[in-house]
């Protein structure tokens, strides 16, 4: 029990105890009192000793009225009020922390589907160990339909693994020695020896719960909104209160109105509204690292967008084949295919689909290798296959290609002599021009920016087809912050992206949202992480953080206006302390259960076709 449930049921039980004592046994009012008393020791005096260390530091929130309730109610003998603030403090904590656990029971998942052992093999034995001990270079059995439960490399054995989960692409990868697996990924049929490539507190599986469990630390702008709010409301009340005090000289009354003004609605409704969003958004697939970007990506008014795997399905399809002398076009295929069924790039499924639609079979591979920029190696029935591109061939071997031709292109050598040049397309995303059409209308978005790294023909192809008239093509990294901060200077900015080269762009922008998973670098830039990649996904995302907004700004404001005319209610002498304490509390109540409408789905989350 967290220490706010703990004061609250304390808080519940002296004002139960004490109602009891003083009306059913007949108790006298000072011994009756003494429940009270203990509710405001144990529940009043930590709250006003953080509002003391706030005060010090020249924090001077909307909390503090609860604080100077408290100590009014104390010095005017009215214990009963001063129980009910303490209670008022400490029961809107506890909403706040139901409606948390709408959130962090999405986290809850995620962790229960991790193993929590592994199958260690060591010096002949297997033996099943925490996950917490497996080390760097630990050989581990994953057993059929198992979750892998670390990032790490296939030693034996020979399977496929649904990434889905992870990747977001609806297919098996298969696995063979030398492949890569990711934790968090299920084993098909056949049983795995893999060799852990880091600690399970390290693996990528890890870090997506980092990322959920941190998400509930941060501190949005909307919510210091309330704060801000406060720097106004509270002088305020506490200016009201002084005034009915000082016209009717009843100091019960400046009580009663600091009572009314005791601003839960504006303390409680954002921060649960905020945690209500990341929950919906973590239903639909969207983590939330930051959450001060559901506030601000309503006010981004200029999208900038990466190329491929962004407005492309990032699954390309074979155009064509170049053949080098000497080699034939099954030939070249199949053992291209056979090579990339086990790799991750996204050219590579495009290869083992060719094949397969011309009904080749794939042939045993093994010693695969694909070192970070330099391709794809391994022996196919006992031949050398490489997959690479023209740049990381000598000079001499990448002038005798053909010439360069829109669209994406490898080169496939066997025995290490060139065979074949592979070229494919990518797949444009069918709500592509929709979902760009519906940003001005609907969003208020002004521009548009298509900025990639990729070819200008390639780039300015796929524009056209989605009615993108601003476009950058060939961009490097620090080029593609330069852009975003030329259009910060105009407007708040939204970046997607995917890739590690849009790394500093996610960051610089206003809003930064990484689509998929697929880098680890690009997902710690981003403000939110879209695991289901797809531009409905971004949508429900703008809606998502608009929706929420507006229900915590009613929330808050629903609270004020009713304080506020309790406030005056009070200062003419029509709203005693108590009835006060009591109609707050109803207050409270309706603000934060209004906030909580956050996390329901609503009728609609996106809005184009």
């Amino acid at each position: 029990m967290s220490r706010e449930n703990a004061i609250a049921a304390i808080a519940v039980a002296g004002i139960a105890a004490y109602l009891g004592l003083r009306y059913g046994a007949g108790v006298t009012p000072a011994r009756a009192d003494i429940a009270l008393w203990l509710v405001l020791a144990v529940g009043g005096i930590p709250i006003l000793g953080k509002l003391g260390q706030r005060v010090w530091a020249r924090e001077f929130g909307s909390d503090l009225l609860a604080g100077i309730g408290i100590v009014a109610a104390v010095i005017a003998g009215e214990y009963l009020v001063g129980a009910i603030i303490v209670l008022m403090l400490a029961g809107g904590s506890s909403l706040e922390q139901m409606a948390s656990g709408r959130a962090s029971a999405v986290l809850d998942a995620l962790a229960r589907r991790m193993p929590q052992v592994a199958h260690r093999q060591r010096d002949g034995l297997l033996q099943d160990v925490p996950l917490a001990e497996v080390a760097v270079g630990d050989q581990l059995l994953v057993l059929p339909h198992e979750i892998c439960p670390v990032d790490g490399t296939v030693v034996a054995g020979h399977a496929t693994m649904d990434e889905s989960y992870l990747t977001g692409e609806p297919f098996a990868i298969a696995k063979a020695p030398g492949a890569q697996v990711l934790s968090g990924a299920i084993n098909g049929e056949a049983a795995l020896t893999v060799m852990a490539d880091k600690l399970a507190v390290d693996s990528r599986y890890a870090k997506i719960m980092a990322v959920m469990a941190q998400t509930a630390k941060r501190r949005p702008r909307l919510q210091r909104l309330g704060d801000r709010l406060g720097a106004w409301y509270t002088p305020l009340a506490v200016a009201i209160a002084v005034l009915a005090w000082a016209v009717s000289g009843d100091g019960v009354r400046f009580l009663a109105v600091i009572v009314i003004a005791t601003p839960c609605p504006l303390i409680l409704a954002i921060p649960v509204a905020v945690v209500g969003a990341i929950s919906l958004s973590a239903r639909h697939a969207i983590i939330i690292k930051n959450a001060a970007a559901l506030e601000r990506i309503v006010s981004c008014r200029i999208v900038i967008l990466d190329k491929t795997g962004t407005l492309t399905y990032g699954r390309p399809a074979v155009t064509d084949i170049h053949l080098t002398p000497g080699f034939e076009r099954q030939e070249v295929l199949q053992a291209a295919a056979s090579l990339e069924a086990y790799s991750k790039h996204p050219l590579a499924q495009a290869v083992v689909k060719a094949a397969s639609n011309e009904g080749l079979r794939l042939q045993p591979v093994s010693a695969i290798s694909e070192p970070p920029g330099q391709g794809l190696r391994g022996m196919v029935a006992g031949r050398a296959v490489r997959i690479t591109g023209r740049g990381k061939l000598p000079p001499a071997m990448a002038a005798a290609l053909p010439a360069v031709a829109p669209g994406l292109e490898c080169v496939v050598l066997l025995a290490e002599q060139v065979a074949a040049v592979f070229r494919f397309r990518d797949e444009p995303r069918r709500d592509m021009r929709p979902f760009i059409g519906h940003l001005g209308p609907r969003h208020a978005v002004q521009r548009v920016l298509l900025v990639s790294g990729d070819r200008e023909s390639e780039v300015r192809y796929l524009a056209e087809q989605a009615g993108i008239t601003e476009v950058y093509a060939g961009q490097m990294p620090e080029q593609k912050l330069d852009i975003v901060d030329a259009a910060l200077r105009q407007a708040p900015t939204l970046f997607v992206g995917d890739g590690i080269n849009d790394a500093p762009a996610l960051t610089a922008a206003t809003v930064g949202v990484a689509f998929g998973p697929g880098s680890d670098i690009a997902a710690e830039a981003a403000d939110a992480v879209i695991l289901d990649p797809s531009l409905l996904r971004v949508d429900q995302l703008l809606h998502i953080g608009r929706r929420m907004r507006t229900i915590a700004l009613q929330s808050a404001g629903f609270g004020m206006a009713a304080s506020l005319v309790g406030m005056a209610a009070a200062a003419i002498g029509w709203l005693p302390p108590l009835a006060g304490a009591i109609a707050q509390e109803g207050v409270d109540l309706f603000a934060v259960l209004n906030a909580v409408r956050a996390a329901l789905p609503g009728r609609s989350l996106a809005d184009y076709e």
